[in-house]
């Protein structure tokens, strides 16, 4: 080799190792997250957000065959937000039509959660109006740009009916609150898995344990994952979307429901929407508790809306129950004040969380196990969804009660009936009744299986 040749050699092998050293290409952050700045927190995938939209949810309006609202977020980065939305196709030929653009409302964002990391985001809310009744749209949310990273996946909805008659179900969870990806995502997707057609969620507060914990609204949306945004939901909040009297920061920036109230601190806690045939009302138990001022405006409020309902069906959620379960808990106030209303309008169900145990019945039951009752007043429910579970204490207006027992609910509404059915998520049926109305009298026929009670000390010492 000649000392030129040499010289050359020695060049090149300098120059290349330490080019090839630095050249981002090399495996060097290979299976880690490209948020290089968060990577050292742990679950950061959860907490923050980036360009592309999560914590997609949809939300029913007061009009839910004609419209639906939507919420997302994205880094502070992106500056505006779009909803695209078309008419369901049985391939992508809907890209070929008129998809219709809907600009959201834009909400720059920062909260910092005990024992967290500081999260700034954009918050994006949208209402998409002008729909035509049990109609399949699709529709996602991005901010404008002809970017695909910038974009949700499509997502597929269908509205509400107008004829009053036509059958719907939803699925009601009471708390999820802990343990919530680990726990609690295997219920919320084995009750889809099990009633793919539902149209909606119903969620009765205690959706996580601590009102901003960013990790803790992280796992409840990955839990949910698509469902949320292809099954829409109505939320009361329960006493821990609340610290001292204060509402969590993230409920109205993450979600958009009906705004009438009794007051404007009460806005999106505290409203009223009819479903075809059944008229829903949301009562905010914590706001109830908290402040003498929301416990008068909610229960002036709730006779106006009862008073002027023309929907055949009635049911109110609230997080705290009328009656309730768990050993040494009553909500005395709650139900001196509300229970004369449930009474006197003839509510048919009342739908409640809080004391992480399972209880459904009616007070004129007294104790008499009968399977069918001619008029069986009010039916009252409180359920758990999640892991956390208490003990509770046997009262004669129970029909069926159970502990230690994660549960979601499917109610189905039809012109006279409404079938109600507890499962656990192995899809067991735990209890079940039908509710038959005609000309204003209500048949109960109790529909309980041959199982046994499941109660705590069974599994715990």
């Amino acid at each position: 080799m000649t000392q030129k040749s040499t010289v050359f050699l020695i060049l090149t092998l300098l120059l290349y190792f330490p080019l090839r050293a630095q050249n981002p290409i090399v495996t060097e952050h290979h299976g880690h997250s490209h948020y290089i700045e968060h990577d050292s927190v742990t679950a950061h995938k959860l907490i923050f957000p980036s360009k592309t939209p999560d914590r997609i949810i949809a939300n029913l309006t007061t009009d839910p065959a004609h419209s639906f609202a939507v919420n997302w977020r994205t880094d502070q980065q992106i500056k505006s937000g779009v909803v695209e939305v078309a008419l369901a196709t049985d391939g992508p030929e809907f890209l070929l039509g008129a998809v219709r653009k809907i600009t959201a409302k834009r909400q720059l964002f920062q909260n910092r959660n005990i024992n967290e990391p500081l999260v700034k985001a954009a918050y994006y809310s949208a209402v998409v109006p002008d729909l035509e009744p049990h109609t399949t749209y699709v529709y996602r949310v991005g901010n404008g740009s002809e970017d695909d990273g910038c974009w949700s996946e499509w997502f597929q909805f269908t509205t509400a009916h107008t004829d009053n008659n036509e059958p719907f179900s939803f699925i009601y969870f009471g708390d999820a609150q802990n343990s919530v990806k680990s726990m609690w995502s295997r219920v919320i997707r084995n009750s889809y898995k099990q009633f793919p057609q539902v149209n909606f969620m119903l969620h009765a507060g205690d959706l996580i344990n601590d009102r901003d914990a960013n990790l803790e609204w992280g796992e409840w949306f990955y839990s949910g994952s698509f469902i949320h945004a292809t099954v829409p939901s109505m939320m009361t909040p329960g006493n821990h979307e609340y610290r001292d009297g204060v509402l969590t920061s993230l409920w109205r920036p993450q979600f958009t429901l009906p705004e009438n109230g009794p007051t404007e601190d009460l806005k999106e806690t505290c409203y009223a929407l009819d479903y075809q045939n059944m008229k829903l009302i949301s009562i905010d138990a914590e706001g109830f508790n908290k402040s003498m001022e929301a416990r008068a405006a909610q229960i002036k409020w709730l006779d106006s809306v009862l008073q002027s309902n023309k929907k055949k069906w009635k049911a109110i959620t609230m997080h705290y129950p009328i009656y309730s379960t768990a050993r040494g808990r009553d909500n005395k106030e709650l139900r001196e004040a509300l229970k004369p209303l449930i009474d006197k309008y003839d509510v048919d169900l009342v739908l409640q969380g809080h004391d992480h145990t399972y209880a459904r019945g009616y007070i004129e039951n007294e104790g008499k196990g009968l399977t069918v009752v001619k008029n069986a007043g009010t039916i009252y429910a409180v359920s758990v969804s999640g892991p956390k579970m208490y003990e509770s204490k046997d009262q004669d207006w129970m029909v069926r009660r159970g502990e230690y027992t994660q549960l979601f609910q499917i109610i189905t509404v039809s012109k006279n009936i409404i079938k109600y059915e507890a499962y656990t998520p192995l899809g067991k049926l735990y209890d079940a009744f039908d509710l038959i109305k005609k000309k204003g009298r209500r048949k109960l026929i109790n529909k309980v299986p041959n199982s046994a009670v499941r109660l705590k000390k069974d599994f715990v010492e």
